[in-house]
């Protein structure tokens, strides 16, 4: 199974973390290594988060 790349539309804003099949991956030029368990859990609430952020700044751009 290949490993996401820096590219990755799915990398979250901007740090090495790319969620790809189901799974968070900390991705570098030379490859990438899957999160433990915790970590994941710390970037899911991240990745909710930061939706929520964006969400609130696109109801606030539309008043």
């Amino acid at each position: 199974m290949p490993s996401p790349s820096l590219s990755s539309p799915d990398r979250l804003a901007g740090t090495p973390a790319v969620r790809e099949r189901g799974c968070w991956w900390l991705i570098a030029p030379t490859g990438a290594v899957p999160a433990d368990t915790a970590l994941a859990h710390d970037l899911d609430r991240h990745g909710a988060d930061l939706a929520a952020a964006n969400h609130a700044v696109a109801v606030m751009d539309q008043q």
